[in-house]
């Protein structure tokens, strides 16, 4: 079944939900600062693992403390979905354990 793009004011109003997400052009995005650049490795492996189970990717990039996402999904031709927020909140919901902030 294709995966439909959300309009602009579900996505903002999607957003709201989810603290420290912002709309970055086409995508949602994220950045996360960790106490080590062990513990952001970490919580990277973590995301790719939930990326895997869900069968949709991020743009993942790992710095020395830091974990950036953008999401969007590319069957939509690019555009924000459901399946974008879903990702979102199943990493909002494992950040704590990495204490990311």
């Amino acid at each position: 079944m294709p995966v439909e793009p959300l309009p602009q004011k579900e996505i903002e109003d999607r957003l709201a939900e989810l603290p420290g997400w912002s709309l970055d052009g086409d995508r949602i995005a994220r950045s996360y600062r960790l106490a080590s650049h062990f513990a952001a490795t970490a919580m990277v492996v973590h995301i790719a693992q939930t990326q895997e189970e869900l069968d949709h990717h991020s743009d993942l990039t790992l710095g020395y403390d830091t974990v950036s996402l953008t999401i969007h999904t590319h069957s939509a031709g690019g555009a924000v979905t459901e399946k974008d927020f879903e990702l979102a909140r199943r990493v909002e919901a494992l950040a704590p354990g990495h204490g990311a902030s």
